[in-house]
């Protein structure tokens, strides 16, 4: 009995060794959990096509949009964990999701396999240039002196945790207008709809740049290198510091074989000086962490976005 179990154990170690060594065979899916335009999809097409040119097949991404990425996060936790099926996230369903759902559909420590992060997306808080403030204390001010009149679009977490923390922090009263996907927020926020929005550098930067907008500050603790002119929250509203991270991830129980592989053309291609001045021009940071460390870093994070969303009294859903 013993005999056949331990060739039961030699076989299945042969095809997994196997199917390392074939892969990829096929071309790769990458799923984004967001729409077409948002940043992570700019960000997620970027390094499709560099991890392509790397792996030798086209990796193709795979837009699933809705429930702040539940859908797209259920959907991966669900799929084959041949390293056929890929998923460029964020915070949204890895670290807030946790605190904002209360039957959450994954787990998202336990349904995946860290592979790399890739940088960090920072966002700023921009109005529409109709609004009468030119600076965040005005903005606050104003904001205070009309109490309910304000809406804010969000279409992720990072969004939304970052406006109801300004409600928290500076006692003001902005009322959220949910959205499935931030270009069709920010569309409403240029045509006067919305009157302010705290959003990606990627989704606003164009608007901002065509004065169809107006940036008021950046939301991360000190200023960007990205925007180095635009001042931080923080400068006003003391302590305030938000920023979001992008990384990827497969199904649990993906070959480690796979695994390394993706891991090391990942990094190679995020060192890259051309692909970092790509990624830096739709407004992304690239700061990369390997498997191991980007594992404890999602769990530090699960506990550190429980704290921003508790500060900011958001309630469970």
């Amino acid at each position: 009995m013993l005999q056949v179990l331990f060739a039961l154990c030699l076989a299945a170690l042969a095809g997994t060794s196997h199917a390392a060594d074939t892969w990829p065979a096929k071309p790769v899916r990458l799923v984004i959990p967001f729409a077409a335009g948002s940043a992570t999809d700019s960000a997620g097409r970027l390094f499709a096509q560099q991890l392509g040119s790397l792996l030798g097949q086209p990796v193709i991404v795979e837009n699933k949009a809705g429930a702040n990425g539940q859908i797209a996060a259920i959907a991966v936790a669900g799929s084959a964990p041949d390293g056929y099926t890929l998923f460029m996230t964020t915070n949204s369903t890895h670290s807030a999701n946790p605190h904002l759902v209360m039957q959450l559909g994954y787990d998202p420590v336990k349904d995946f396999a860290p592979i790399v992060r890739v940088g960090m997306l920072p966002f700023m808080l921009v109005v529409n240039p109709d609004l009468p403030v030119k600076t965040t204390a005005e903005f606050l001010a104003y904001a205070k002196a009309h109490p309910g009149e304000l809406s804010y679009g969000t279409a992720s977490t990072a969004s939304m945790i970052g406006a109801e923390t300004l409600n928290v922090m500076a006692g003001i009263d902005l009322v959220r207008v949910s959205y499935k996907a931030s270009p069709q927020a920010i569309l409403d926020l240029v045509a006067g709809r919305l009157q302010v929005m705290v959003s990606d550098f990627t989704t606003a930067m164009p608007h901002v740049k065509a004065g169809k907008l107006r940036i008021l500050a950046v939301t991360t603790a000190n200023r960007s290198g990205l925007l180095p002119d635009a001042p931080a929250i923080g400068e006003t509203l003391h302590g305030f510091d938000m920023t979001s991270w992008n990384g990827i991830f497969a199904p649990a129980g993906t070959p480690p074989a796979i695994l390394a592989r993706l891991e090391k053309d990942s990094l190679k291609l995020l060192a890259d000086p051309e692909a970092k001045a790509k990624f830096a021009a739709i407004g992304f940071e690239i700061s990369p962490m390997g498997s191991a460390k980007f594992d404890r870093y999602v769990r530090g994070e699960i506990a550190h976005w429980g704290k921003l969303v508790r500060a900011a009294n958001i309630q469970p859903e």
